[in-house]
C-alpha cells in the first residue's frame, strides 16, 4: 500500500484539463519536491509514492501528490540536520 496515493485517473484528467501542469515527468517531480530525481525513486522503492504512469519514456507523477509527500514528516528528524554519521559539519580555523 502506497503512503500517498494518486487520486483517481479521471480527477487527474480533469484537473489536467482545467490547470495545466499537474501531471510532469521524474525532473519535474523532483523540482516539486525540492529533492533530487534519485529520492523520487526511493520513495517509489519504499512505497511513500507511485508514478501516474509507466512507460518506455519514463514515469509521470501527480505533482500534487509528490508535494505533499514531500511536506510529510518523516519518521525520523535529526535534531542537527548538518549531522550526519561523522558528527556535525564544522568549519577548520586555517
Amino acid at each position: 500500500m502506497v503512503a500517498f496515493p494518486n487520486p483517481d485517473e479521471i480527477e487527474v484528467h480533469f484537473a489536467q484539463l482545467e490547470h495545466g501542469g499537474q501531471v510532469g515527468n521524474l525532473w519535474e517531480a523532483a523540482r516539486v519536491a525540492g529533492v533530487k530525481p534519485g529520492t523520487i525513486r526511493v520513495w517509489m522503492t519504499r512505497g511513500k509514492i507511485e508514478p501516474l504512469m509507466r512507460g518506455e519514456a519514463g514515469d509521470l507523477f501527480h505533482l500534487p501528490t509528490i508535494k505533499k509527500a514531500a511536506t510529510a514528516r518523516s519518521k525520523y528528524t535529526p535534531t542537527n540536520p548538518a549531522a550526519n554519521s561523522r558528527g556535525p559539519h564544522t568549519r577548520q580555523a586555517a
